[in-house]
């Protein structure tokens, strides 16, 4: 990242697309899926301000899960091809905090249904015991705009549900598979992104692909090959850090040469050295970005504890406060938390615009509550309707079009500390990041499956760089 992000903490709203549907019947020649799940429903209302799905899910198996590998979808039509949707937890057995909720767009319109709705679990949600269920979860949407809402033509749902009962129009994933419920007509859950689609790379198109194969942060190919490793002064990060070009190396790890992004500090705003490397284009927009990314939870020397985020994501530049051609999309891991957070999160984070002073943010975000300490595969794709983000081949966070970009980016790693409250001993400490590699590829929306493919197909053919994407 690069500003400072302030009082933004994560009780700011998850903004997105929701509605609802009501017909009974199973599609014409469909079955419901069965499995170790699932999910009873009723309506809280069926007014024209709100909807509000109410949901338990429960455990049908003869073991516990782990409710973090649980997502259920509940479909619907979209009031207007541009309409914004906000979701809430109103009250929920498991806590509103171990609930989350994002909202997509079908590749496959129907009449009744164009988006859905995902509901997830963060692990502070815990297990689901053999037998039980989830105890009510109250959830509302509305549109961002406060236009009145039509669910009579929603998938979802079912006006006369004025009690809980089994529902299969809504589906339920456990660890990526389809358990329970019929998703509209061809708009299985787990297409287009199933892991098992086939991983042959795509035909050619341009693309930018990084090994960090380099000797230094003062290699001259860096330079060369469109990256700037940062040096001068400025946020975000705590009042008087500097940006250190000679913490950035190129050691060798697993076989690869990764780049290390090493952050130091004594507790002081003076002894802090933080690390960034970007290209210098902006001219990044629609398509897959995707790295390899280390996370680590502590220091490599050092008492832990700073409020730390560890990053990739690609960001162009915010021309005048709330300018509406402002874009962003972020990985940002906190290990030791922040921003209101006690513990480890990750955000991913799709940006409209933000005021700086006073702090105003239009966002749209996705977390996980949990330890992402090590490698993990992030992919984000952009098209020209939705923004999704992957972690380790599995579907994280789906964001609306009201957050697609309008201008061309540039692709950013970096590390750095929010503020000095962490940890406010004087002892040296020093915590590393590490990216195995980078790739985009314009205009073409790859599953994780694929993106691995071609990673490995460049490595096969020994190419440690290509940039093939035309300057905007």
């Amino acid at each position: 990242m690069r500003r400072t992000h302030l009082t933004r903490t994560a009780t700011y709203a998850v903004a997105a697309a929701l509605g609802c549907a009501g017909l009974f019947a199973l599609p014409a020649g469909a079955a419901a899926a069965t499995g170790d799940l699932s999910v009873q429903y009723h309506t809280g209302s069926t007014g024209s301000d709100q909807a509000e799905p109410w949901l338990k899910v429960r455990n049908t198996g003869s073991s516990a899960v782990p409710l973090s590998g649980v997502k259920v979808r509940y479909y619907f039509k979209s009031d207007a091809a541009n309409a914004s949707y906000r979701f809430a937890c109103s009250w929920a057995v498991k806590g509103c905090g171990n609930v989350t909720g994002t909202f997509g767009t079908l590749a496959h319109p129907t009449a009744t249904a164009d988006r859905y709705l995902e509901v997830g679990f963060t692990s502070g949600a815990g297990s689901l015991a053999a037998g039980s269920d989830t105890g009510d979860l109250q959830l509302r949407f509305y549109r961002a705009d406060w236009q009145p809402l039509n669910q009579t033509d929603d998938y979802s749902f079912g006006a006369t549900q004025s009690a809980y009962g089994t529902w299969s129009k809504v589906t339920a994933q456990l660890d990526g598979a389809v358990v329970f419920g019929t998703a509209p007509e061809g708009n299985d859950p787990t297409d287009p992104t199933d892991p098992t689609d086939p991983t042959d790379p795509p035909a050619d198109g341009a693309s930018l692909f990084d090994d960090f194969n380099y000797s230094g942060y003062n290699d001259p190919k860096i330079a060369a090959n469109g990256w700037s490793v940062r040096s001068n002064s400025g946020g975000p990060g705590v009042p008087g850090a500097t940006w250190a070009p000679e913490n950035v190396t190129f050691p060798s790890s697993g076989g690869n040469s990764v780049m290390n992004l090493e952050t130091s500090t004594s507790g002081t705003g003076a002894s802090t050295e933080q690390t960034e490397v970007l290209t210098k284009a902006l001219k990044f927009k629609n398509g897959t970005y995707a790295a390899r990314v280390k996370f680590s939870d502590a220091p490599k020397s050092g008492p832990d504890g700073d409020h730390l985020v560890q990053t990739f994501f690609t960001i162009n530049d915010l021309k005048a406060p709330m300018a509406d051609d402002y874009s962003e999309y972020d990985f940002e891991y906190l290990p030791n938390g922040g921003w209101g957070e006690a513990s480890n999160i990750l955000y991913t984070t799709s940006w409209e615009t933000y005021n700086p002073d006073p702090w105003q943010a239009v966002n749209q975000h996705t977390e996980g509550r949990q330890s992402y300490d090590g490698w993990h595969d992030l992919v984000l794709t952009i098209d020209d309707s939705t923004i999704r983000y992957f972690v380790d081949g599995q579907l994280f966070g789906t964001h609306d079009a009201a957050y697609l970009p309008e201008r061309p980016m540039s692709i950013n790693f970096n590390q750095w500390l929010i503020d000095l409250a962490g940890q406010t001993s004087t002892s040296p400490r020093a915590y590393d990041q590490q990216v195995d590699y980078v790739l985009h590829v314009k205009d073409q929306a790859l599953t994780p499956a694929q993106v691995a493919a071609k990673v490995t197909a460049y490595r096969a053919a020994g190419t440690t760089f290509e940039d093939t994407v035309p300057a905007s």
